[in-house]
C-alpha cells in the first residue's frame, strides 16, 4: 500500500514540514554530487562522514567499515579527528541524509500527507521540536539494538516514523487515498489511516527479530521505525493528545486519479 493523500484539511500552512522537505532534498543533492569513486571500487557519498555510526556514537571516534566481495564487514578502519566532533552530532546530521531517490522519495512523500495535521495540532517551533525528538530517541533505539554495530545509518525515516505514530493516534479514522498493488493488478482505493499506518508499524514489527537493524553491509533500521513511532505516540500524549485535534468541516480531496 502507497499512501498518495488524506483527506485531513489542515488549519495552517505546515511551513515546517516544507523547510524539512526542502533541507532534506538539498543536503541529497549535495551528498550525490560530492559521491567518490576509488580506485578499488569502493564509493563514498560526499557528507559520508555525517552518517550515524553507532560504535562510534558510544565511543566517540568515526570507524569506517570495509566490505568484502559479499557485502560482509572485513575491517573495521579507525579515523580519529574526522569531523564532526563529538561524534553524537551525526544523531542529527544523519537525520538529513539519504540513501537513494527511492529511499528520500518514500520519506518525502510521508512527511508531506502525514506531517501538515501534526505540525497543525501542535504548531509549528513545537512541531520541529517534536520531529528532532523523535529522531533522536529512534536513533538510539537504533543503537541499544546493536551498539558495536559499525554500518553508517542514514535517513529521516525514525523521525517520520514519529509523524507516523502521532497520526495514527490522533486521526485513526481519517480516510487515507492509497495505492494498491498486487502484481499486475492495481487500483486508487480510500482505507481509514489506522488499517494503512498499521500494516507499516505491524510490518516493522516483524522485521525485528529477523535483522535486529541492519543486516550485513546495508538493509533497514526497523529498530529505528519502531522506536520512532512509539516515540510519536508518547510525545503526542505527553503535548495533550487528543484535545490537539482541531473539529473541522468534512472536505473531500479531489485527485487528479479520479474520473
Amino acid at each position: 500500500m502507497i499512501p498518495l493523500a488524506d483527506e485531513n484539511p489542515s488549519g495552517k500552512k505546515p511551513y515546517v514540514v516544507y523547510v524539512l522537505i526542502v533541507l532534506n532534498v538539498l543536503v541529497y543533492i549535495v551528498d550525490v554530487l560530492g559521491t567518490r569513486v576509488y580506485p578499488n571500487g569502493m564509493r563514498l557519498s560526499g557528507l559520508w562522514y555525517l552518517s550515524m555510526v553507532p560504535y562510534s556514537v558510544i565511543h566517540d571516534v568515526r570507524v569506517m567499515p570495509i566490505f568484502n566481495q559479499f557485502g560482509q564487514v572485513a575491517a573495521v578502519r579507525e579515523l580519529p579527528g574526522v569531523w564532526p566532533d563529538p561524534q553524537w552530532i551525526t544523531v542529527f546530521t544523519s537525520m538529513f541524509m539519504h540513501g537513494g531517490l527511492l529511499h528520500i522519495g518514500g520519506n518525502m512523500l510521508y512527511l508531506w500527507i502525514f506531517g501538515n495535521n501534526i505540525e497543525d495540532a501542535v504548531g509549528h517551533a513545537k512541531f520541529l521540536l517534536f520531529y528532532l525528538a523523535c529522531g533522536v530517541l529512534a536513533a538510539l533505539a537504533h543503537i541499544y539494538s546493536d551498539p558495536n554495530s559499525v554500518i553508517p545509518t542514514v535517513g529521516a525515516s525514525g523521525a517520520i516514523a514519529g509523524v507516523l505514530g502521532a497520526y495514527l493516534y490522533l486521526y485513526p479514522g481519517n480516510r487515507v487515498r492509497t495505492l494498491i498493488i498486487l502484481g499486475f493488478f492495481w487500483d486508487y482505493v480510500e482505507v481509514p489511516a489506522l488499517l494503512v499506518l498499521g500494516v507499516w508499524f505491524l510490518t516493522q514489527l516483524m522485521n525485528l527479530g529477523g535483522s535486529g537493524g541492519l543486516r550485513g553491509g546495508g538493509g533497514v533500521a526497523y529498530w529505528a521505525h519502531v522506536g520512532g513511532f512509539v516515540a510519536g505516540v508518547i510525545l503526542i500524549l505527553l503535548l495533550g493528545g487528543r484535545k490537539l485535534t482541531r473539529r473541522h468541516p468534512p472536505r473531500r480531496y479531489y485527485s487528479r486519479f479520479e474520473v
